[in-house]
């Protein structure tokens, strides 16, 4: 299983000539198991259609889909888990709704976010901001590949880095200690969704 997580953007994707469902089955096509939809903007009623499409195409490749922070869609779809921020709703209510068997992955920005979430029965760290982005316009937080390393080496939890992650420093991440890499332009918004997906995920995986 590739260790490559796609983030979805679908201004990105639109941008790049593509709808998020193709941009999806391209990645997962290309052995992406992990897709979160991250769409900030859209009403509930089109992100719950647009979760039970993608829904659709991440069971058929055996991938897990996260919601970004909106529980509601997540249960409405049944989805395999939420991911949450430091400013969404707090770990605890998230497990109460969503259940013991579901997914939780929270973001980290810090060694006190880190600390803060010892106690916390989450899955896996979101590990952000590595490199400038320009999906996050907030850069005041770079951690950089040392400050990724040093937060690594603090937990046994799987580490997802994201933030301005591409062909040409994805293998940088692994070497810093992260599990895999989360990304969003790198995929969305390149020319053939397929391609960019295996490429990301044979410099990753062959760093394994």
């Amino acid at each position: 299983m590739s260790t490559l997580y796609l983030v979805t953007d679908g201004a990105i994707a639109q941008q790049a000539g593509h709808t998020l469902p193709y941009v999806v089955e391209e990645a997962c096509r290309a052995g992406v198991r992990w897709v979160q939809l991250r769409e900030k903007t859209l009403s509930t009623r089109a992100f719950i259609e647009l979760g039970v499409a993608l829904k659709r195409i991440t069971q058929d490749y055996g991938a897990n889909l996260i919601i970004n922070d909106r529980v509601d869609v997540a249960l409405a779809i049944d989805a395999d888990g939420v991911h949450i921020g430091q400013d969404d709703m707090p770990y605890q209510l998230v497990r109460t709704l969503i259940g013991p068997d579901k997914l939780i992955g929270l973001s980290i920005n810090s060694e006190t976010e880190l600390q803060a979430a010892a106690n916390m029965d989450v899955d896996y760290l979101g590990i952000a901001t590595i490199f400038p982005t320009g999906t996050k316009q907030d850069t005041s937080s770079l951690l950089g590949l040392e400050g990724l390393r040093a937060l690594c080496q603090q937990t046994n939890r799987p580490t997802y880095a994201i933030g301005g992650i591409n062909a040409g420093n994805i293998q940088q991440i692994r070497r810093a200690g992260a599990t895999g890499a989360a990304v969003v332009s790198a995929i969305c918004g390149h020319a053939s969704p397929y391609e960019a997906a295996r490429h990301l995920s044979y410099l990753i995986d062959q760093m394994t």
